[in-house]
């Protein structure tokens, strides 16, 4: 499929500049879009500039507040509820991780669950914000419920990602993050839009089957949760999203399980929610609260080098640590550009015409 390729700084004014046209204040449009485009940067393009559209409808249909009265509403010295006041995510999610660093300042760790929100992007950019500040960070949030329990033909779950974010001293940071399903849904739908299939473990039908047809989601079947099937662990993968609802929404008062708000905004909310939008929980640690951050991150370097120097099976060049390949991937493409797909450019030039942006797409 045709690609096009487009600097970072490019989408970063486009997506700005259409941020602002909704209404969203100067500083929440640059953190919007900077959020955003963390995403195309890192090579997780599902979330990136081809979400864009995504919510700017979900803002249309009325279910995202541009410019709005994010406020504490419960706290102690190392905790804090947030209610985003049905907030872009991708803006309430850097204040809710600042609001947790803020708190292990003082108390030595610091927890943020957030109610009332939207999609927030990819959970690492949220959890590395804590790497400037030698603390751990940790985000994750619960989803639209597209997931399968195991054993389950119901969609109950989203697929609930967890970032982990992790200091070095002379080597890059420790950064995970993935979803709990096999493969999160934005990969899902850039298979759908190259008309390929998915792997075996990725999806199942109606009936429960496991299946290879991309769009089998859209017909009655849902995601599988990390491992796939239930002889390759997929109860794992289901007990891990369970935590992360359970983290993001029940401690928080979001909504969780198949009560949480669609992505899309064509599909109805449910009614009698339990809730508040969806939920997200951060968490930041001061390395120094356990022991001095310079010894920790020695110990952080060590690790690193064994495993990623660490025999390798034939064909394979070295151990990779996570983190490494987006790393590599935002320096490649914030040097040579970010590939859009067709599909990609056609959504946001439309964007651009209908919004009249300073910044156009052939």
């Amino acid at each position: 499929m045709t690609e096009t390729k487009y600097t970072y700084q490019q989408l970063f004014d486009f997506a700005t500049q259409l941020f602002g046209k909704i209404g969203c204040s100067p500083a929440d449009a640059r953190t919007a879009g900077k959020v955003l485009l963390s995403a195309d940067l890192r090579g997780v393009d599902s979330h990136g500039i081809a979400r864009l559209s995504g919510y700017i409808r979900l803002w249309k249909a009325g279910r995202v507040n541009a410019n709005p009265a994010i406020n504490i509403i419960h706290q102690s010295p190392s905790t804090a509820v947030v209610d985003a006041d049905a907030a872009l995510g991708l803006v309430s999610a850097p204040y809710a991780m600042q609001l947790a660093m803020e708190k292990a300042r003082t108390a030595g760790t610091g927890w943020v669950s957030v109610q009332n929100s939207n999609h927030f992007g990819i959970a690492g950019i949220h959890a590395m914000m804590a790497l400037e500040e030698d603390m751990i960070g940790i985000a994750m949030t619960n989803a639209s419920p597209l997931v399968a329990p195991t054993f389950s033909t119901e969609r109950l779950l989203g697929t609930n990602p967890i970032a982990v974010a992790i200091p070095a001293g002379k080597q890059a940071a420790f950064v995970a993050d993935m979803a709990t399903t096999t493969a999160a849904n934005g990969k899902l739908e850039i298979l759908q839009r190259k008309n390929m299939s998915a792997p075996f473990g990725w999806i199942q039908d109606k009936d429960g089957k496991v299946s290879t047809n991309q769009h089998e989601v859209k017909n009655g079947g849902a995601l599988l949760p990390l491992g796939g099937t239930r002889e390759q662990g997929s109860h794992k993968g289901y007990a891990l999203g369970s935590i992360v609802d359970i983290f993001s929404a029940i401690l928080s008062g979001a909504n969780y399980g198949p009560w949480v708000p669609p992505f899309v905004s064509f599909l109805p909310v449910a009614e009698d929610l339990p809730g508040k939008g969806i939920g997200h929980f951060f968490g930041a640690m001061r390395i120094d609260a356990f022991r001095p951050a310079e010894d920790f991150k020695k110990n952080m370097d060590q690790w690193i080098e064994r495993f990623r120097n660490a025999k390798t099976i034939e064909g394979e060049e070295c151990v990779l640590i996570p983190g490494d390949i987006e790393r590599d991937m935002e320096q490649e493409r914030m040097k040579n550009g970010i590939p859009l797909l067709a599909a990609v450019v056609k959504d946001i030039s439309e964007l651009a015409i209908e919004y009249d942006t300073d910044i156009k797409f052939n």
